[in-house]
């Protein structure tokens, strides 16, 4: 290295300091040396300034791509995820923190109830009984924590429960406890006219025909798919078809089957056409999915 033999020993840290003080203590050095410890702090603010700022923004960009920061989703047309304890929070289409009921359904009992502040004003704005609509958000709120991936909408599950039966008052009177009087028949599935033939599956238990299957409920189902699906939604005690809690939550979780997605328009057509296999059907449901997600909004 060039010039490398004329540094013969590195100079001592007390030799510096000495050296230092004389010239500081000259008058060049009285003007040098205030100039070149302000330069050194400005080089020192830049480069914090640098380096703190990025990781700023940085830590940012973490929470946005799913830390522990990010909020929640939220849906246009959905309900906020099932909370802990308390009412779901949300706005627009979504229960307010806090709502109370000034008419409509009483509170406390099944735990549909949570959502009766929402049921109560969205269901007079769609005409949409109210035990019904709480059926309906209930059950995305429980499939939402129970088949996350699924993102099922109130508006399709309500949308299938009008076309079926008009909300469980199809030739019958909608309760206070989400049971429909007297029960809700299909037609009898002989083959014949427009009808697929599907022989007796559970003896008459469902539908009292010991022949062939009948559809039962506000949602319409064959007693074997129901026996697939049954659940006591309103934590009576009883699997009830004819129940619109316990019917709702069980549509929920067979459109959701096979890892659909409902987010996605060919997994939300399979499953609609799951439901029922006919064009016009499927459509039907669209429409009134969309007329429900749209009006509850304004």
């Amino acid at each position: 290295m060039r010039f490398a033999h004329a540094l013969r020993r590195a100079p001592r840290a007390r030799d510096v300091a000495r050296d230092v003080r004389a010239w500081s203590g000259r008058p060049s050095g009285r003007v040098t040396l205030p100039a070149v410890l302000l330069l050194v702090l400005v080089v020192v603010g830049v480069g914090a300034g640098a380096i703190a700022i990025p990781m700023t923004a940085g830590s940012r960009e973490e929470a946005a791509a799913g830390g522990e920061a990010t909020p929640e989703p939220t849906f246009s047309d959905g309900l906020a995820p099932l909370p802990t304890t308390g009412a779901p929070a949300g706005d627009g289409a979504t229960p307010a923190p806090g709502a109370t009921v000034t008419t409509g359904p009483p509170a406390g009992g099944r735990p549909a109830d949570v959502l009766a502040a929402w049921a109560n004003q969205t269901g007079n704005k769609l005409e949409v009984p109210w035990v019904a609509m709480q059926a309906y958000g209930y059950a995305e709120l429980v499939i939402a924590r129970t088949r996350p991936g699924c993102n099922l909408k109130w508006t399709t599950l309500a949308a299938i429960g009008k076309i079926e039966s008009n909300h469980g008052r199809h030739n019958a009177t909608l309760g206070t406890d989400g049971t429909s009087s007297p029960r809700i028949l299909g037609p009898v599935l002989d083959g014949t006219g427009s009808t697929q033939r599907i022989d007796d599956t559970d003896n008459g238990v469902l539908d009292g025909d010991i022949t062939y299957d009948r559809a039962v409920g506000a949602m319409q189902f064959i007693p074997s798919t129901w026996k697939q699906h049954e659940v006591d939604a309103d934590n009576d005690g009883v699997k009830d078809v004819n129940d619109i809690d316990d019917a709702a939550l069980a549509a929920g979780n067979y459109l959701c089957q096979g890892g659909r997605d409902m987010n996605l328009a060919t997994d939300w057509w399979n499953a609609i056409l799951s439901y029922n296999d006919v064009r016009p059907y499927a459509q039907a449901v669209f429409d009134a999915a969309n007329d429900y997600g749209s009006r509850s909004r304004t």
